[in-house]
């Protein structure tokens, strides 16, 4: 895509979300980690429902990592695969004990050192937390549009954002994803996109739609 169908694609949707955010609620990058964990293959919605609970009673990288794992799981239940998601949470928060005083590191190298961190929640937090453009999160949204915009034909979410990197100035990677998940939840949605009412529709060459 054109460097300036890429920048209108930016423009329209900063003016149709200009306050445009990260969805999951957190006070600090310790808590914004284990809720991107627990968002794996679950709702936003669901996960601020738990981590209310969650984080009165664990309120620490310490207090994550002594915490018993089958209790853990039950507390994380909601958001499904508790044991698993109980099990990454605990190493994470030993490892960030061990390793950084129990501080969530800053750095992308850093952090995928972390167990059961990848890119995207890497992303999530450095990105959210910290305002680093470290990369594009990209999620199942994310690929979703950028894939019919035409902007990625990245088989994996690493290869889609490696070409949303090369697409958009590192200002625009920081708000770029939020607008784009909110878009993909309102109009490019999974199933029947409401391409007539796009905002984006003179622009997108809709690849894979109708596939």
């Amino acid at each position: 895509m054109p460097v300036l169908v890429v920048r209108e694609v930016s423009a329209r949707l900063r003016a149709r979300f200009p306050d445009a955010r990260y969805a999951l609620d957190w006070t600090t990058p310790l808590e914004l980690l284990v809720a991107t964990i627990l968002a794996a293959q679950s709702t936003d919605e669901r996960v601020n429902q738990v981590t209310r609970s969650l984080f009165a009673k664990y309120r620490s990288a310490a207090a994550f990592a002594e915490a018993d794992v089958d209790q853990l799981a039950l507390d994380v239940k909601a958001t499904g695969l508790g044991p698993s998601k109980a099990r990454m949470i605990v190493d994470a928060c030993r490892a960030l004990t061990q390793r950084y005083g129990g501080e969530v590191p800053r750095t992308m190298e850093a952090m995928l050192t972390l167990p059961g961190v990848g890119r995207k929640t890497a992303n999530v937090v450095l990105v959210t937390a910290f305002g680093l453009p470290s990369g594009v999160i990209v999620d199942t949204h994310v690929r979703r549009v950028a894939t019919r915009l035409g902007l990625s034909a990245g088989a994996s979410a690493e290869a889609v954002e490696e070409d949303l990197m090369k697409s958009l100035p590192p200002a625009d990677w920081l708000w770029w994803p939020a607008a784009v998940i909110a878009h993909g939840r309102a109009t490019c949605t999974a199933r029947r996109p409401a391409c007539d009412a796009c905002l984006l529709a003179d622009l997108c060459p809709r690849v894979g739609v109708g596939a």
